[in-house]
């Protein structure tokens, strides 16, 4: 796990992507995933001392020169196991107008209630606009899911589930 606030542990960026979130977006796939999924996307990105380090000033900068960008994606590997940088860039791309769409293995539930053990996942989880939670599962495979790979995975409103303290799914994604 990184805990500079200012590097990511990197295992690649796509600099617009039409299908890793709603819009055009700069998608950020990050290096080391705890989950290890069976069939699972982007195996390579499940190593942690792997992958390339990335400034999230430059990484905004290069966000910031792009008209057309609607938002960044986090993706994985698994974000909240880089939750302070990623929390940090997501403040500076809404103050820029950019949403922050986020995968992660965990579900909402898990990571609510890891809050006092993982502050630094809240700090991530305030500043995500939509959450696809929960892992994936091949049996729950579906190449029909709008963002998603499984059927248990969800696309959550995070302003709405937080305000009301559970997970809401996301209208119109």
């Amino acid at each position: 796990m990184n805990d500079n606030d200012n590097t990511l542990n990197l295992a690649g960026i796509i600099k617009e992507s039409i299908v890793d979130g709603p819009g055009i977006r700069m998608t950020i796939f990050t290096q080391g995933c705890p989950h290890r999924c069976e069939g699972c996307h982007n195996p390579e990105t499940w190593d942690f001392d792997k992958g390339n380090k990335g400034n999230i000033e430059k990484i905004f900068a290069l966000a910031k020169k792009d008209p057309l960008l609607q938002g960044l994606t986090f993706s994985g590997g698994e974000p909240f196991c880089q939750a302070k940088p990623l929390a940090k860039l997501a403040r500076m791309c809404h103050r820029h107008g950019l949403n922050i769409f986020c995968y992660t293995g965990y579900t909402f539930e898990e990571i609510v209630s890891s809050f006092d053990t993982h502050p630094q996942w809240k700090e991530l989880l305030e500043q995500v606009d939509y959450l696809v939670d929960g892992p994936f599962i091949l049996a729950e495979r579906s190449l029909m899911l709008h963002f998603r790979g499984s059927k248990n995975q969800r696309i959550l409103d995070i302003k709405k589930s937080l305000a009301i303290g559970k997970a809401v799914e996301a209208e119109n994604i």
